[in-house]
């Protein structure tokens, strides 16, 4: 069953120069924006009437900027989907308006996150962002102030960032009141512009040993700040983890829906999905999850009238090659690994295979033994994280 939804919005101001995600530059008042959000309505109501979102828990408005769909069209995208016991939108600062806060929490949005990314006005216009650190303060203690719970994005690895700067963006975020924040090493993507700046020389490559020193000051900062780490790259205060992304990482089926979205489903979901786009390919016999990428491009979405408008991307995942993604997702998680998984993964994998490499793991020390017979990543295995989550992950094959 489908307990999580995801709707991608591709619109930003401009791209940022690292960014290689499927967003599109726009501005404000772009009649494909509009078609754009009225499409993803209809196959959102389309989804509804197939009984495959009648069990959902958590969704979210991602991007992209959804913000810059403006008030009217992000509250009538997220009134379509239904009073849950969560749902968030993402936002840049420069298009969180006071107004765009109240009619997204008054149609049914619980948590905004904001990409804020860096509170130091010289790393955020390396990384080529819209906003400056007075808006980004501004914006953020707007939202904390909205009743709605508010998550931020955080980035390291950044050019010109100090341990001092990484430090005071750290205490910045957790001074002002947000209940959760990420926290994400830059990438320097293929074919971005930030990546032909780190090849001329213009910009500094990112260092391996410095993203680990900061990783490591995030969980000290924002620990002492009463945000604990419960992923890699996530920390929250007592209630405030969040669903949609935990959803993610045990799991559980969800749906993607508009440009690039990502979707994983069970069998009998998928057939369902099916009967409104027969061109989706049947189910092999051997197959028990499959994973479900949009290839259409904003306009062709933005033109759907319905599912059967849309193109994918289709992965089969037998029994044995779906327990070992959920095990090695566990692994991301301060929860980890529970008995029953362990259960599950020998019997399709057999005894043997499975305690020699889960006795291997634990003598490097990237697992350790946990509360009711879990197996629980170490401070060393999220550092280390490829050698800890490969093994678990060829344990899918032989």
């Amino acid at each position: 069953m489908v307990r999580a939804l995801y709707l991608h919005v591709p619109f930003c101001v401009r791209r940022c120069r690292y960014c290689d995600f499927s967003t599109a530059a726009a501005r404000h008042g772009d009649v494909l924006m509009a078609s754009y959000g009225a499409a993803l309505r209809r196959l959102v109501g389309e989804a509804r009437d197939l009984g495959l979102i009648d069990g959902l828990e958590t969704a979210y408005v991602g991007g992209g900027t959804p913000t810059m769909l403006g008030a009217e069209a992000l509250a009538s995208l997220v009134g379509s989907v239904g009073a849950l016991p969560e749902l968030s939108f993402e936002a840049n600062p420069e298009s969180l308006t006071d107004e765009v806060l109240a009619a997204a929490r008054e149609a049914g949005a619980t948590r905004v996150s904001i990409g804020v990314q860096s509170f130091n006005d010289r790393e955020l216009k390396g990384l080529g962002r819209v906003h400056n650190a007075a808006l980004a303060r501004e914006r953020v203690s707007a939202a904390v102030g909205s009743g709605l719970r508010v998550s931020l994005d955080l980035m390291c690895g950044i050019p010109h960032q100090t341990r001092q700067s990484w430090e005071r963006s750290l205490a910045e975020a957790a001074v002002l009141g947000v209940g959760h924040v990420s926290c994400y090493p830059l990438m320097i993507e293929p074919g971005t512009p930030m990546e032909r700046m780190c090849e001329t020389g213009e910009l500094p490559w990112p260092s391996d040993d410095t993203e680990a020193d900061d990783m490591e000051t995030a969980e000290r900062v924002l620990g002492a700040a009463g945000l604990a780490r419960y992923e890699v790259a996530s920390y929250a205060r007592p209630g405030e983890r969040c669903r949609h992304n935990v959803a993610y990482w045990t799991g559980v089926e969800y749906l993607g829906l508009g440009t690039a979205a990502a979707s994983m489903l069970g069998l009998v979901s998928y057939e369902r999905l099916r009967r409104a786009v027969p061109s989706l390919p049947a189910p092999s016999s051997g197959a028990e999850r499959l994973r479900l990428t949009v290839t259409s491009g904003a306009r062709d979405v933005a033109g759907a009238s319905s599912l059967a408008g849309l193109a994918f991307d289709v992965e089969q995942l037998s029994a044995r090659e779906a327990a070992c993604e959920d095990l090695m997702l566990a692994a991301r998680m301060t929860d980890g690994i529970s008995p029953e998984l362990i259960a599950r993964i020998r019997s399709l994998v057999g005894d043997g295979r499975v305690d020699d490499t889960v006795s291997g793991l634990l003598d490097k020390g990237l697992l350790a033994g946990g509360d009711g017979g879990r197996l629980v990543p170490t401070h060393l295995g999220w550092l280390l994280g490829n050698e800890l989550y490969g093994p678990l992950w060829d344990l899918a094959h032989d």
